[in-house]
């Protein structure tokens, strides 16, 4: 277990282990979320929280549609591109 003090500015240092462990660098922003005994420190996630029914005309496709054996034989050679690749 690892402690901390809060200072009197309410500052709280986190442990350099604990940092590292979550790969958070200086100026890294936290959600802050009260819990039934304490906080909970998240990273900010620099994207607003969406649905996808409010982003998915980016999806808009006016081709025509693949069959499920062109999409098979699509999934195929892309496996057989990344395995000659990784030799």
């Amino acid at each position: 277990m690892v402690y901390t003090k809060l200072s009197s500015k309410g500052q709280v240092i986190i442990p350099k282990a604990v940092r590292s462990a979550q790969h958070w660098e200086a100026g890294q922003e936290l959600v802050v979320v009260e819990v039934d005994d304490g906080i909970l420190l998240k990273p900010r996630n620099p994207f607003e929280q969406t649905e996808l029914k409010n982003v998915a005309g980016c999806l808009k496709y006016s081709g025509p549609a693949n069959s499920l054996d062109e999409m098979d034989d699509a999934i195929r050679k892309g496996i057989l591109e990344d395995q000659c690749n990784i030799s």
